[in-house]
């Protein structure tokens, strides 16, 4: 039946017309000319000194030791600061970060929604500019975002994550029945934070919904969690042929699969099976650690240093130690393998109040002092993520260069006090961030 031709006109509006982003807007917008100051590109441990950047819309334009003139521009003196990329956040949960383990999995969607929001804004106001959000139903704040209706990073989101029976994703109560066996989704299945699958059919079903829902990468759940009331460490989860059912349904659609993961056995059938990241990662033997730098698979690892948290159980405190004890084995690990391809994320969850999780960003960056230095650190929150981002291909939200300075990449930027790659202050401490722009628009402006 045919719709009438009103009705249909408005269907195909709201389908494919939303509205312009911030990135539109700032297309049409004035040029921003940063004189004297120096830069650290993302990649180079050296800083450019005395430098101008030129920003044109919501793209980096010029870079020129020498001056640069330009009609109308609103002109910023950077003498005495440091520009450098927007920090990227490879794993993190915006929908999750403000609330506790009960509201995401029983209560009503509403609250954790305007957590988020908050938590975006924090998130930004941190100088991140760029997350990775590596599960739950965050697609409708990620367009919020995007539009310019409320503030925020720019999300690369994963959707629901997919774990089997008993796996990471799978906290149904103990008297609740199986969704694989009685068609009946979970709640988290329902509030799209988790999804229980078995079986080749059901894994390219819950990949392509996730697909048609606007993820930009596809996460499974490969082995045991902290988190998770069922999935001891050790276990193996999902068999070859599910994972890569799940890699055939993302790869036809021109991105990838990134996996939850922590021991070798189960990260190594998973990277079998076709998946190019995996997530965590602490109890992975040098060996592993050595394949996955010859064949080029990525490590978003999270400084767990913190062996025993109030807001856990007995029971995944137990856990919790155990990964806590890898990640300085990791970390070590890591520093003698200089091809494996690192990016640094949170993975924030369960940190219930108003910013309390975007304090926790700050924190882990701090930590990771023990193992590297302030530009291993950065480089790892910069421009190492730039050619993961890049994975997503045509499911890309954000084509261009991301997480570094240069020319032709988005204007994602921090004007920092002092130098970052001698001290990590310059990032660590809000007051020294002075200007964040995301896309080519200033959402901060401190200077006088």
């Amino acid at each position: 039946m045919a719709f009438p031709s009103k009705t249909a006109a408005l269907i195909a509006t709201l389908l494919i017309s939303p509205a312009l982003s911030n990135a539109q807007d700032a297309a049409t917008g004035g040029a921003i000319l940063f004189t004297n100051v120096d830069i650290f590109d993302g990649v180079n441990e050296a800083l450019m000194q005395d430098v101008s950047v030129l920003v044109t819309g919501n793209t980096i334009t010029q870079i020129s030791s020498d001056d640069i003139a330009v009609a109308d521009a609103q002109v910023i003196d950077g003498s005495g600061y440091t520009l450098m990329p927007g920090m990227i956040d490879s794993h993190t949960h915006l929908m999750f970060s403000g609330i506790t383990f009960a509201e995401v999995l029983f209560q009503r969607p509403g609250y954790g929604m305007i957590q988020g929001v908050v938590i975006a804004e924090q998130t930004l106001m941190n100088g991140i500019t760029t997350v990775r959000d590596m599960a739950g139903d965050v697609f409708d704040l990620k367009r919020a975002i995007d539009e310019g209706t409320v503030p925020g990073p720019r999300v690369y989101p994963s959707g629901a994550m997919i774990s089997q029976t008993s796996g990471h994703a799978d906290f149904r109560l103990p008297v609740e029945p199986n969704p694989t066996i009685t068609g009946k989704m979970t709640v988290p299945g329902q509030k799209g934070a988790g999804l229980v699958v078995d079986g080749v059919p059901l894994m390219l079903a819950a990949a392509r919904e996730q697909l048609r829902l606007g993820a930009s990468q596809i996460k499974l759940a490969i082995s045991g969690s902290v988190s998770g009331i069922n999935d001891p460490l050790d276990t193996t989860q999902f068999t070859v042929e599910e994972i890569e059912a799940a890699v055939a349904a993302a790869e036809n659609w021109g991105t990838y699969v990134t996996v939850h993961g922590y021991n070798a056995r189960a990260v190594n059938q998973a990277i079998d099976g076709g998946v190019k990241s995996i997530e965590h990662g602490q109890l992975l033997d040098e060996a592993t650690l050595q394949r996955m730098a010859k064949e080029g698979i990525w490590l978003s690892i999270q400084p767990f240093t913190l062996c025993n948290e109030p807001g856990l159980t007995p029971d995944q405190n137990a856990k919790q130690a155990i990964v806590c004890e890898g990640t300085g084995k990791v970390y070590e690990a890591i520093k003698s393998l200089p091809d494996l391809k690192v990016v640094h994320g949170t993975d924030i969850f369960i940190s219930p109040g108003k910013g309390i999780g975007v304090s926790e960003e700050v924190e882990q960056l701090e930590r990771l002092l023990d193992w590297f230095t302030p530009y291993e650190i950065l480089k790892m929150t910069t421009g190492n993520a730039t050619e993961l981002l890049q994975l997503s291909g045509p499911r890309n939200p954000y084509p261009g260069v991301i997480g570094r300075v240069e020319v032709d990449a988005l204007a994602d930027l921090l004007l920092v006090e002092g130098n970052p790659l001698e001290s990590l202050d310059a990032v660590t401490d809000r007051d020294n961030i002075k200007i964040i722009m995301k896309d080519g628009v200033i959402y901060k402006n401190t200077l006088n």
